[in-house]
């Protein structure tokens, strides 16, 4: 047995650390290590059994080996009585410093820059989320201003049909959403959540400034160009090269970094804390709201410059918010919370799929207390928790099965198995918990088709219609203004009014709609706005008819409001329950993916969007029609399209309902060591 004594100084103060291993070769086993941290400061402590805590270490020396396993057992436990009871007290380790007042660190493993357990009082909470936030109005501010009208950009600057401006649009913001995964497989696995929000943002300004100078300097011709109605002339090959390039650098700089910063600004509060816990589920609502009111910004201001013709002035306009919010972006360097990189996703889970294929005639045990899982520093240290052991995908858990030649290694050599032939029970877990997610991932699919349509034929729609309102011209792509709006009401609203009313109404006990409750009901909402479009295109069909051979119709553009709050109420249940849901339902090393996985929703709802466009185009311009989506929208029927939508929505939450239903939540073991679950709805 050996006896280790380190004497650290830290501001003032003392800690000595005892650091005992227990070793007994006939025995056969590594019985224990234990170990003990006693705080000194201006006096010695008081606490008698601290003191004989001390005393019987300093005597296992001379204790047989039997007696010394039943001591250092009993020890072992005290000694975790008082750990449990200092956590219960006051949470994560105190410091106090030459003023004599006592600093608390985080307890969910978060760290400072340095890479040391973060002190609350110094780092995160509201001051470094308000940063992050700031960060995200005016990034989407810029990003709004680049999207909202990049179908009317398309249209008079590069001379593209209805049809053909929607898919560029659909495929353009089907890739911002991929790029999202992309920058959350990276956040999580190796650059960590700030790193990646910097590096992503700088790209973010390279493209924005192309966009300028090459709008600037050659789109615009001749001058004048670009307004509702009057095309710029036939661009060179290089000059679309150079759009094109520019915008996608805009789909990446924008879309892999958002993850990472929702993830991030999450961070910024202890969920070990119950005060920073209801912090932290309120933040993903606020970035939701602050992704609105840059969007709100660039839909009324920039968009009106924009269709006067401006789009020079709108263009740097977005170019300089994107710096700004770069700046506000790096203040917070010096506080900020991180969690460290937890490595490869993708190998973790390919170590399961083989080491579960290698074991396929393996007897699979009865329950999962047989199953190998280790308690590891390292994780706690990183905050990620263990996950305990569940029912489903049993093929998986052949992975964790402990084969004879798994136990040689573990017991005789002391070595950590190979994770290609034996895996813990937590990173077989892991596989499940994505595999889970699929199907309700899926499902939220079609309503990123709804609110897509919202961003491309909506606007198409309004452009059709008569745009006066008094001595007011009002752009077509600004209605979108209700949608953010009502969007952003709502989320501020849910909990103090609505929620109450609910309870009131329904005369139950005050439950609060779960995650998978509210995307439910927001696909509902979304059914009913897509109903509704498709009875304005009708009404506005109607009134086209004085006007031969001009896309326009005498109906107000202000009818289009009722399907914009809808859609907007859809996005305020959707959306932030989407996005807490798929953060509480990865493991605590994958937050960022688990974000990047909702948003890739509205990847593939882009895509998915585009594909129903062109299979119903095609379909409807057999024998020289025109089709549903013609250039002059008075010749088609939009209104079918919007039917078709509301019919595939509809059938989309039916599967939706199914999925929802069979959906088993993660459960995770608690930071304190005890094994009861938690489990998170």
């Amino acid at each position: 047995m050996m006896t280790h004594v380190m004497l650290v100084q830290i501001q003032g103060h003392i800690n000595l650390v005892l650091l005992v291993n227990v070793l007994h070769d006939n025995l056969g086993i590594h019985l224990f290590q234990l170990f003990i941290a006693i705080n000194f400061t201006s006096s010695l402590p008081t606490n008698p059994f601290i003191f004989s805590l001390t005393t019987k270490l300093f005597h296992l020396k001379s204790m047989a080996p039997e007696a010394l396993s039943n001591e250092a057992s009993l020890l072992n436990n005290n000694f975790k009585m008082v750990e449990l009871n200092h956590l219960e007290n006051g949470g994560g380790g105190e410091e106090r410093g030459e003023n004599g007042a006592t600093a608390t660190f985080t307890r969910d493993g978060s760290v400072d820059r340095h890479g040391k357990t973060a002190v609350k009082e110094r780092s995160g909470g509201w001051r470094c989320g308000m940063l992050l936030l700031v960060n995200q109005g005016l990034v989407t501010l810029a990003f709004a201003g680049v999207e909202v009208n990049l179908v009317l950009f398309s249209k008079s600057v590069l001379r593209h049909s209805n049809a053909e401006a929607a898919q560029t649009f659909s495929r353009w913001m089907g890739t911002v959403y991929l790029f999202s995964l992309m920058g959350a497989f990276l956040s999580d696995s190796y650059l960590g959540r700030y790193l990646t929000c910097v590096i992503f943002q700088v790209l973010y300004i390279i493209g924005l400034i192309a966009l300028s100078l090459s709008t600037q300097l050659f789109l615009l011709k001749p001058d004048g160009c670009g307004k509702i109605g009057e095309l710029c002339e036939t661009h060179k090959p290089f000059e679309t090269a150079i759009f094109y390039i520019s915008i996608y650098l805009i789909a990446l700089g924008n879309g892999a970094p958002e993850p990472a910063l929702a993830t991030f600004g999450a961070d910024q509060f202890d969920e070990e804390d119950p005060k920073e816990r209801q912090s932290k589920t309120s933040f993903y609502s606020y970035f939701y709201v602050a992704l609105n009111l840059g969007s709100l910004v660039a839909e009324t201001i920039l968009v009106y410059i924009e269709n006067m013709g401006y789009w020079v002035v709108g263009f740097w306009t977005c170019t300089i918010s994107a710096i700004v919010g770069y700046v506000f972006l790096l203040s917070g360097t010096l506080r900020y919370r991180h969690f460290k990189p937890s490595g490869n996703p993708i190998s973790r889970f390919s170590q399961v799929i083989v080491a579960s294929m290698k074991k396929l005639h393996q007897n699979m045990p009865s329950n999962g207390e047989e199953l190998y899982e280790v308690h590891s520093k390292e994780n706690e240290t990183n905050g990620m928790r263990r996950i305990l052991h569940t029912s489903g995908f049993k093929f998986l858990d052949r992975a964790a099965i402990i084969v004879p030649e798994d136990m040689k290694v573990i017991k005789h050599e002391g070595q950590t198995p190979n994770p290609w032939h034996l895996c813990t029970v937590t990173q077989v877990e892991e596989v499940k918990c994505i595999l889970r997610l699929l199907p309700v991932w899926l499902c939220t699919i079609f309503s990123s088709v709804v609110f897509i349509q919202m961003l491309s034929l909506f606007v198409e729609q309004g452009a059709a219609m008569n745009r006066n309102v008094a001595n007011f011209h009002i752009p077509p792509a600004s209605m979108t203004v209700f949608d953010i709006v009502s969007t952003s009401i709502f989320i501020m609203l849910y909990d103090r009014l609505i929620i109450p009313l609910y309870v009131k109404v329904t005369k139950r006990k005050p439950k609060i709609p779960s995650p998978l409750q509210r995307i439910g009901i927001g696909l509902a909402i979304a059914v009913v706005a897509m109903i509704i479009a498709g009875i304005v295109e009708q009404q506005r069909l109607k009134l086209a008819s004085g006007f031969t051979g001009r896309e326009t119709s005498s109906l107000s553009i202000l009818w289009q409001t009722p399907q914009y709050v809808l859609v907007g109420v859809s996005e305020a249940f959707v959306y932030v329950a989407q996005m807490e849901f798929f953060a509480s339902q990865t493991p605590d090393g994958l937050k960022s993916l688990g974000i990047g996985l909702s948003m890739s929703s509205s990847a593939m709802g882009s895509y998915v969007a585009s594909t129903i466009l062109t299979v119903v185009m095609r379909v409807t311009t057999k024998d020289g029609k025109l089709g549903w989506v013609p250039p002059n929208l008075n010749d088609g029927h939009l209104d079918r399209f919007f039917f078709l939508s509301a019919v595939l929505a509809a059938v989309n939450f039916v599967l939706y309902v199914l999925c929802a239903k069979r959906y088993k939540s993660i459960s995770l073991e608690k930071r304190d060591g005890t094994s009861e679950k938690d489990i998170i709805d």
